[in-house]
């Protein structure tokens, strides 16, 4: 048989591990607390249907190509929501992309070689891990505490690293980490951006969660604190996305990056799909100056930390002593530590046979991996099936003793 010559990146390339758990979720009555998906209960189904309706009356807008760098009208918006946040920028330094994960890597596509050292936070989000494995960058993990990624740890590989290994990227997600639900305070945010600009690299702040917090706020973003302390020469690269605020299927991310690395981005962006879909661009443009988005992301925030609280409370009453975890501060996801008694392959395998899903933690690192943990989330189930789910996930530890 003909052998296929695949690309180096591609002759044994991993997938996503969360994706790789699918055909678990058709069994009958399984209940997931895997998957990092919002709540289809809380989507503003009106506001995004008249949403729809107002785009497809302009036709040859929402149905013809456009700009590689997004529609002006939705641009326009996402500057004002990013200027919410702190995050000030021109126009020319804004690209619409196919969701955040596209910006990401578009980012790496343009930024690096193989061979170029990248630090991650550990545990990350394992699409970022698939994307610089293909790249062929060396990744080197930093470890987190419960307030996010270690300055102190950070410091001290930059510091011991030879010129030649030192990172060109850094990437975080200080609101509300997926998987560890942590929030960075903003004298790490501080000291991150300091380190930065002393030692040259860059940084990416992935914000997809900011704005769910439970009510006690964030810090300044990493893209403010730095234009404070270095105006001409910020180096943070700023991503986020409405997949997780307004609806995953409009595949709406953004990124905020400087006018030279944007339209290498943007060139780069041209040969993959030349731009993002402009129905769904024009579908979110109506939507965010229809003003629903910001009820609607009120709602997910008072549901989504109702559910945490009660998560939270189950996972105590059915765990114990044998499990602990941080409760988050906002975000969608609850980072479980078990006991070293329990076998991590068996306590999964036990998880499926109860009827209830979770990720284990390997998927979230890139090497010496803690398996004694798992991600929940607690936004796509209600309360019942979160009440449910840790009662079966209590039998499951049960079981496997």
């Amino acid at each position: 048989m003909y052998k296929i010559p695949f690309s180096a990146p591609y002759s044994e390339p991993a997938g996503s591990p969360i994706r790789e758990l699918f055909p678990f979720l058709s069994r009958p009555g399984m209940i997931s607390l895997a998957g990092g998906y919002p709540s289809a209960g809380l989507f503003d189904q009106v506001g995004l249907q008249q949403a729809c309706l107002r785009a497809m009356e302009s036709p040859g807008q929402s149905l013809q190509y456009c700009a590689t760098e997004g529609l002006p009208a939705l641009r326009e918006r996402l500057k004002e929501v990013s200027s919410a946040r702190g995050v000030h920028c021109e126009l020319e330094q804004l690209i619409v992309t196919t969701g955040s994960q596209q910006a990401f890597d578009l980012l790496v596509r343009v930024l690096v070689e193989p061979g170029n050292c990248v630090y991650v936070e550990s545990p990350t989000y394992p699409a970022t891990l698939q994307a610089l494995r293909l790249a062929q960058s060396k990744i080197v993990q930093i470890p987190m505490d419960a307030m996010g990624i270690r300055i102190d740890a950070l410091e001290a590989m930059l510091a011991k690293a030879p010129s030649d290994e030192r990172p060109k990227l850094l990437y975080t997600v200080p609101n509300f980490s997926n998987p560890a639900g942590t929030l960075l305070p903003r004298e790490r945010r501080e000291a991150l951006v300091q380190l930065a600009l002393r030692y040259g690299f860059l940084i990416v702040e992935d914000d997809p969660y900011g704005a769910l917090d439970f009510g006690s706020g964030t810090p300044p973003t990493l893209f403010e604190l730095a234009g404070e302390l270095a105006p001409d020469r910020n180096p943070v690269l700023y991503l986020s996305s409405l997949s997780k605020t307004v609806a995953p299927a409009l595949r709406i991310g953004w990124m905020i990056v400087p006018r030279d690395v944007s339209r290498r981005c943007a060139i780069a962006k041209q040969t993959t799909d030349l731009c993002s879909s402009s129905l769904a661009q024009m579908i979110a443009a109506e939507y965010l100056n229809g003003g629903g988005a910001d009820v609607a992301i009120e709602a997910a925030r008072k549901e989504y930390g109702l559910r945490m609280r009660h998560m939270s409370a189950a996972l105590r009453d059915q765990l114990g002593e044998r499990a602990s975890f941080v409760e988050p501060a906002g975000g969608m996801f609850i980072w479980l530590q078990t006991t070293r008694e329990f076998d991590p392959k068996r306590l999964f395998e036990a998880s499926v046979e109860a009827g209830v899903l979770f990720v284990p933690g390997r998927a979230f690192f890139e090497a010496d991996a803690d398996l004694h943990c798992m991600r929940l989330t607690y936004a796509s189930p209600d309360c019942g099936q979160i009440s449910e789910g840790i009662a079966r996930l209590g039998h499951a530890f049960d079981a496997a003793k």
